[in-house]
């Protein structure tokens, strides 16, 4: 069963076997053994296990506190499955801290389906996915958009353009407007199949940049704010085409850095990173891998979910 909160989720990306919950009284009815949770609250009025699954990969981004999302306590959850080793490892330090959570390093269930090649055919031209995230102090979109206008006009490279669903509608109206056969602007909730068709990723900052990083692509960033060694990074417009050539010939330096990140982030391969998780699930449901202490009572947030919910009942 699905519970969706919020004005931007949209229910019609549900598949039809898939049954959306519409009220609290009909999630407790319901009485779920667990709760997987892609955000960073959950409800603590909500029965069963809360297991942590993330929405993305740690890319590095600050809160205004300037601190790691990724890695930010909220009390809320009884599980975490992590992604890797260079997550697990900060994870584990916590729950010696904190005590009230347990850890599993499982990889991450959305990836599983990436690992699921599916044969797109021969292209004639090499493609480049160009992604970005919606951050007006982030983005790519706007400093890159006349450079990719002229590059697709050569008809050198086959490029699929796909944006965060937060993307300001102007730029995305921008974009849309340069289509051409060798450009094409991509709506998509599942990213995974343009992943697999492409040879190299545009980005910026984006966490779709280690998805694709995943499938031992070689990925060319634009002002990443925290570049590491094994992205191509640029900070400057003059740099793009040389760059993405250069992404091209997949270099054997930087497809070891890229090898080492996989080993790293996600080393997993298999297409079973969801069944791990159930099986880290049941671990705990069985008494197995249970934390120390309890949750803390997070009044302040209790409140504020029960309000932000319009949930009073005990």
């Amino acid at each position: 069963m699905w519970f969706l909160e919020g004005k931007e989720v949209n229910p019609n990306y549900l598949l039809p076997n898939e049954k959306e919950l519409m009220s609290i009284d009909e999630v407790k009815t319901f009485s779920p053994h667990v709760v997987f949770l892609p955000g960073n609250i959950v409800p603590s009025f909500i029965p069963g296990l809360k297991v942590a699954v993330f929405h993305g990969f740690n890319s590095g981004k600050l809160n205004r506190r300037g601190f790691e999302d990724h890695f930010n306590i909220r009390g809320c959850f009884d599980l975490y499955c992590t992604q890797g080793p260079n997550t697990t490892k900060r994870f584990q330090k916590l729950a010696k801290v904190h005590q009230h959570f347990s850890v599993k390093e499982t990889g991450w269930p959305a990836l599983d389906p990436l690992f699921d090649i599916n044969e797109y055919g021969e292209f004639d031209k090499p493609t480049i996915l160009m992604c970005s995230t919606f951050s007006k102090n982030l983005s790519c979109a706007p400093h890159l958009f006349e450079k990719i206008r002229q590059l697709s006009a050569t008809g050198k490279w086959r490029w699929l353009i796909q944006f965060h669903p937060k993307m300001p509608q102007a730029i995305v109206e921008q974009y849309k407007g340069i289509q051409n056969e060798h450009l094409r602007f991509i709506e998509t909730d599942n990213v995974i199949p343009i992943l697999q068709q492409a040879d190299v990723m545009l980005c910026d900052t984006s966490s779709v940049l280690m998805m694709f990083l995943m499938l031992s692509k070689p990925v060319v960033t634009f002002n990443n704010i925290a570049p590491k060694e094994y992205m191509i990074n640029i900070d400057s417009v003059d740099r793009l085409e040389d760059s993405l050539n250069y992404a091209l010939s997949f270099p054997n330096e930087l497809q070891k850095k890229v090898a080492a990140f996989i080993a790293d982030t996600h080393p997993y391969i298999d297409g079973r990173s969801s069944l791990r998780v159930l099986e880290a699930c049941d671990e705990l449901l069985a008494g197995d891998n249970v934390p120390i202490k309890a949750k803390p009572l997070n009044l302040l947030r209790r409140i504020k979910m029960r309000k932000k919910l319009s949930y009073w009942k005990i």
